[in-house]
């Protein structure tokens, strides 16, 4: 039996030292002389065992193709980075003078580079800030302009909950303000809303229910009606559209919302944006520059890591997510007819069919986009999932299909030989 320093000086262990470290490497070498203790290997293939156990990185994540048809999948992590992006998060890995100023050599500005790009694309607004998501966006303006003994009037039919059992009304409450509901469930006036402002009025919230409808016998006051009553109108536009996008025309933007009338706007960077995990607030100056002074502004920074990625996005090519929304569906299906005809001549059921696929990420609900997805059969769902990279397909009426709309063309090559892999556990 070789020591684990013997096994640790091998020459084919060294590249995994240098990225994985040491003491990742030694517990899998104790893992593989525990298996040859017990007759399950043989002495000589101790190496070949850790280097077959080893991760690529030192991390726990697991890479998965989302062939799911949803574009914005908040399991898979949201909108995948562009290219750009990517490279910027190597570039702001080191130091950097992300505090800065190079030509006087004195401290700088935070994130000027994002907050300038950001401010660029968003017209209307005074100004601009950054947190680490969209609730703490929101959690900051109600802390900074609420509080004990205040009041955020709020239509009952937006006292929203979105994924993982987070409510919306139980955030604004944390902080001490009270919620003054109006309207009903499904319909509210205008009316409703000038009778609950008072002199403990915060300011009135209009949040946009991103992730269901209401269809049928209802009314709501859009925000230009909201606005110059006499105190801040603020929107939670949820799903992070700068500017209007022709594909989703009923999906509110952060431009728009300012330009009628709102006072300060919030809304997610990862998601319709395509970024990182963010949370945006854009509106008036003067307001943004008070948010931007309290206290708990310090404990929703962003690292430079969000600012290279949210900066890259902003001024680079389309991201992912903005490929995915604008992908044509023929181009979708022919790109399916390919991947099937290939898995066919390697002996594995393939159909290329038409599908549905959503945008996710409570954006846009019951906007269906016509796209195209290669159907196998549904025991390829699990082998799929153990494989590596995992590809995540859906399963529906008895087959499993891998929807091409969230997936670039450039990872069909890699989608191919995934699922020949997994015909053997299938």
């Amino acid at each position: 039996m070789p020591s684990t320093d013997a096994v640790l000086r091998d020459p084919r262990l060294a590249d995994s030292l240098a990225g994985l470290g040491r003491e990742l490497v030694k517990a899998r070498i104790r893992d593989a002389q525990g298996r040859a203790r017990a007759g399950d290997l043989p002495a000589d293939e101790i190496v070949d065992a850790v280097l077959a156990g080893l991760p690529t990185a030192p991390v726990s994540l697991t890479r998965v193709l989302n062939a799911t048809g949803v574009l914005l999948h908040t399991n898979l992590g949201r909108a995948p980075l562009s290219a750009a992006a990517v490279r910027a998060l190597g570039e702001a890995a080191g130091t950097n003078d992300v505090e800065l100023d190079l030509a006087t050599g004195r401290r700088g500005r935070r994130g000027r580079g994002a907050l300038d790009a950001l401010r660029l694309a968003v017209p209307t607004a005074g100004d601009v800030h950054v947190v680490n998501n969209g609730a703490a966006a929101l959690a900051l303006a109600v802390t900074a302009l609420g509080g004990p003994g205040r009041t955020v009037v709020i239509s009952r039919g937006e006292m929203i909950e979105i994924g993982d059992g987070f409510r919306l009304p139980e955030l604004l409450e944390s902080t001490g303000t009270r919620l003054r509901e109006v309207g009903t469930t499904n319909r509210v006036r205008l009316e409703d809303y000038l009778a609950a402002i008072d002199e403990t009025t915060a300011f009135v919230l209009k949040v946009h229910p991103s992730n269901f409808l209401v269809r049928g016998f209802t009314s709501v006051v859009p925000a230009a009606q909201l606005a110059g009553h006499g105190v801040p109108l603020v929107v939670d536009i949820g799903s992070g559209l700068l500017a209007p996008h022709p594909v989703l025309p009923d999906e509110p933007d952060m431009t728009t919302m300012l330009a009628a009338g709102a006072d300060l706007v919030t809304s997610s960077g990862d998601k319709l944006l395509g970024g990182p995990q963010a949370g945006i607030l854009g509106g008036d100056a003067d307001l943004v520059h008070r948010l931007r002074r309290h206290p708990l502004a310090r404990a929703l920074r962003v690292d430079k890591l969000t600012l290279a990625a949210l900066e890259a996005t902003l001024r680079g090519p389309r991201p992912p997510v903005t490929e995915g929304l604008e992908a044509d569906a023929d181009g979708l299906l022919e790109r399916a007819r390919c991947l099937a005809d290939d898995l066919t001549s390697a002996g594995v059921p393939a159909e290329a069919v038409r599908s549905v696929a959503a945008v996710g990420g409570g954006g846009a609900p019951g906007v269906d986009l016509p796209s195209a997805a290669v159907a196998l059969p549904e025991r390829f769902a699990d082998a799929l999932r153990a494989g590596r990279p995992a590809v995540l397909g859906r399963v529906t009426e008895g087959r499993c299909l891998l929807d091409l709309r969230a997936l670039p063309d450039s990872d069909d090559p890699e989608l191919l030989r995934l699922v020949i892999a997994a015909r053997e556990r299938a």
